[in-house]
């Protein structure tokens, strides 16, 4: 009989000290469990920001795409202006055909004082580079003198032409229009672009973000399937325990006494309510582990 009671003295204390670590492990698992779950709901509330960020960009995208498309209309408007002005203007210009020189080849072309300005840059660049010497140098100088000369006599013509000066007047107009609706489009372009990168980075960061997040979240089963295990270990140690306490006093005849007794019936309540698969509080839990 004591030999027993001294195997069983020896299983009760293995199997407290069991039920200590099992309840420690569990605890352990538990905090990391709080730990994971703080993690991933501050990563799913960024994700959620995220997204939403991702979809001011994408409306701002669509409506600077949407100005892009009304700016183009715009500007193929102007570009329709501006060839009516470029029509009309030249059929108020008088014609004059180039016929002093044969410097603009054989065959005849309509002059005007945009092309002979084109055409003087280019003499006097050649000029200034040193591409034209000895008679050659003479023939060049006149025909610049020339060309000065004719341009001089066209807007004097033009000048006197109300009717053309209108017509220069309306091009200026339709081509500042044009410019303007030009630079629009580009605009509008350039920042529907940059709001198309952004949603774009946006993207990459929800992606990166919610990666994280599961990766939080799947640390976080790990770590409640660990915690769940750890406290089934500790409930069937108690469990062990008790049956080992409950022979102890079986021998001892231990059940004797008001405080005993009432003891003992506390016990048996709470151990029936795990029984049932119930839940214990920590401090019931302790109880159970310290009652002997």
């Amino acid at each position: 009989m004591a030999e027993l009671k001294e195997i069983l003295d020896e299983k009760r204390k293995l199997v407290d000290q069991k039920a200590t670590q099992y309840r420690t492990t569990r605890d352990d698992w538990n905090s990391r469990t709080k730990e994971h779950t703080v993690i991933r709901n501050e990563l799913n509330a960024e994700v959620r920001e995220l997204i939403q960020n991702v979809r001011q960009q994408r409306e701002i995208r669509e409506q600077m795409n949407e100005l892009v498309r009304e700016k183009k209309a715009i500007r193929s408007d102007a570009n329709k202006e501006v060839k009516q002005a470029k029509s009309m203007l030249d059929s108020e210009r008088p014609e004059k055909e180039d016929h002093s020189s044969g410097y603009r080849g054989k065959k005849e072309k309509k002059v005007t004082i945009h092309s002979l300005r084109r055409d003087l840059q280019k003499l006097e660049s050649e000029f200034e580079r040193g591409e034209h010497t000895g008679q050659n140098e003479k023939k060049v100088m006149k025909r610049m003198k020339e060309i000065s000369s004719k341009i001089r006599e066209m807007k004097t013509s033009e000048g006197s032409n109300g009717e053309l000066k209108e017509a220069r007047e309306l091009l200026r107009e339709a081509m500042a229009k044009q410019e303007a609706a030009h630079e629009e489009v580009q605009k509008s372009a350039v920042a529907a672009q940059e709001a198309h990168e952004l949603m774009l980075q946006w993207n990459k960061e929800v992606d990166r973000q919610r990666e994280q997040a599961e990766s939080a979240h799947r640390q976080l089963r790990k770590s409640k399937k660990e915690a769940d295990k750890a406290h089934h270990f500790y409930i069937v140690s108690l469990r062990c325990l008790h049956s080992i306490q409950d022979m102890l006093r079986a021998m001892r005849g231990a059940i004797t006494g008001d405080n005993q007794r009432g003891a003992r019936v506390e016990v048996q309540d709470l151990m029936s309510k795990l029984m049932s698969g119930e839940t214990l509080t920590t401090d019931e839990l302790m109880q159970l582990q310290r009652f002997d």
